[in-house]
């Protein structure tokens, strides 16, 4: 029979392996449920991936600086997913309103649509900091 120390040693690792199985188990099944083709035939992921491809030549200098100054908080694990994930939601705006060109507008407004509204605070802090009116969008927050 098990006693002591060794017990507790073996209850908190059963603990921590769940929950660590748990938890990964949560972020694949949510991956999957992207990957799942829609009713149109392609994923979240697809049309994600073909907004970005397809506004590829939009971007410029400047708005690339933008989006890279606005996905900074994210932990860099993450901030290549959180980049395409918002890119692709700009692309889209973009490809949608037939622009010429990404402008800072329509990266603010890609941004806001794409992220969680926990971020959108912030958003508004780095446009009072770049000391851009953030009154326009308004409505998307």
């Amino acid at each position: 029979m098990l006693h002591g120390w060794f017990l507790w040693f073996i209850l908190f690792w059963t603990v921590f392996l769940f929950g660590s199985f748990a938890i990964g188990g949560f972020f694949m099944f949510r991956k999957f449920l992207k990957k799942f083709p829609k009713a149109d035939g392609k994923s979240d992921m697809d049309w994600e991936e073909h907004y970005v491809s397809e506004s590829r030549h939009l971007w410029h200098d400047e708005e690339k600086a933008l989006l890279e100054d606005l996905v900074s908080p994210v932990p860099e694990l993450f901030r290549d997913v959180a980049r395409h994930k918002i890119a692709g939601k700009i692309g889209e705006i973009a490809l949608k309103e037939k622009a010429a060109k990404i402008t800072q507008e329509l990266v603010i407004k890609g941004y806001i649509q794409a992220t969680p509204k926990r971020d959108h605070k912030f958003l508004r802090k780095r446009l009072i900091e770049k000391e851009i009116d953030a009154t326009p969008y308004q409505h998307l927050f």
